[in-house]
């Protein structure tokens, strides 16, 4: 997204300041290997128009704009490492270039740098965005368990399955808007507004993110397509097919997700066929416009830059027209 470019350029000179910083050792190499690997930097963007939203400075939210991203690239350490998975953006995860031991260490050490990070804002911003971080580590890491639950039981719900990728995935996205507005000095009640709109966009982004990894182009995708049949997940797309099927697709997929075939091409080929007769494509779409539009009418409620509004509004958009 061409509007981006200035402050993920921005974003990225700073980190490679920081990342020049830190001690050359096996401890932090990891650490430079994942962050200096292309994102999409959306995180670090928001925590920064979180700020200019209320007339701050986004070179002021810098801070938290690195802060979010070293976090949110620690738990991908992890979750590569719990979900065994190989490739990240397209290059060999952290755990297999590394080893399991070093990318369980390194990870742990971009938590505490994350909170390090914020260490020379003023007490009076410094405790709200601590408050803001930890609450939502804490809220990753129960939607992680959720998740990993999800694999070992028949059934889950699609309301727990929502509840798991609002802890997950979205929190994160709120908590960067909302410790940027706590940089450029915004009210509690805009604050809320502004985490409520990262929230329900990130709803909307993870169930995206769910079909490109069903439907996605593994070059544009930048991982493995069909990850989440392969592994069991628990995604929206097989929890509205499980709805939807009659006996025998129900049976089917049942009997394909309660084991991991050596060779799960078999598999793929099935659960996409089931997937795909039943239309599942459309209805998470659906439910990914309407998390979208709640976002929206949470950020139109902001009393904030209305040029910085429109940014927002574009991205949100976005985030659920990446290439299927």
């Amino acid at each position: 997204m061409q509007s981006l470019k200035p402050y993920i350029e921005s974003f990225n000179n700073f980190l490679k300041s920081i990342m020049k910083g830190l001690p050359e050792s096996t401890l932090y190499d990891p650490v430079r290997y994942i962050m200096n690997t292309p994102g999409k930097r959306i995180r670090p963007s928001l925590g920064m128009l979180g700020c200019e939203l209320f007339g701050g400075s986004s070179d002021d939210a810098l801070p938290v704009a690195l802060a979010v991203e070293v976090f949110h690239n620690f738990t991908l350490v992890h979750d590569d490492i719990m979900d065994d998975a190989d490739i990240r953006r397209g290059k060999e995860s952290v755990h297999v270039k590394y080893g399991n031991s070093n990318a369980i260490l390194s990870g742990d050490a971009m938590m505490i740098l994350s909170y390090d990070i914020l260490k020379n804002y003023q007490d009076k911003v410094f405790t709200p965005l601590v408050k803001v971080l930890t609450e939502t580590g804490l809220g990753l890491c129960e939607g992680q368990q959720s998740d990993m639950n999800f694999e070992e039981m028949e059934y889950v719900s699609i309301e727990d399955y929502l509840i798991m990728i609002e802890k997950k995935t979205s929190i994160l996205l709120g908590a960067s808007l909302k410790m940027g507005s706590i940089v450029g000095g915004a009210g509690q009640e805009d604050q809320e507004h502004l985490y409520q709109f990262g929230k329900y966009i990130g709803i909307a982004f993870q169930i995206h993110d769910d079909m490109l990894d069903v439907f996605g182009d593994d070059q544009k995708v930048g991982k493995i397509r069909c990850g989440d049949i392969i592994n069991n997940k628990k995604t929206y797309l097989y929890l509205k097919a499980l709805e939807l099927a009659d006996a025998d697709q129900k049976s089917t997929l049942l009997s394909y997700y309660s084991h991991a075939p050596s060779d799960p091409t078999e598999k793929i080929n099935k659960v996409l066929s089931i997937f795909k007769s039943l239309v599942v494509e459309e209805y998470a779409n659906q439910l990914k416009e309407a998390y979208l539009h709640l976002g929206k009418s949470h950020l139109q409620a902001v009393n904030g830059n209305e040029n910085v509004k429109t940014l927002l509004m574009d991205l949100a958009d976005y985030l659920i027209a990446r290439d299927l």
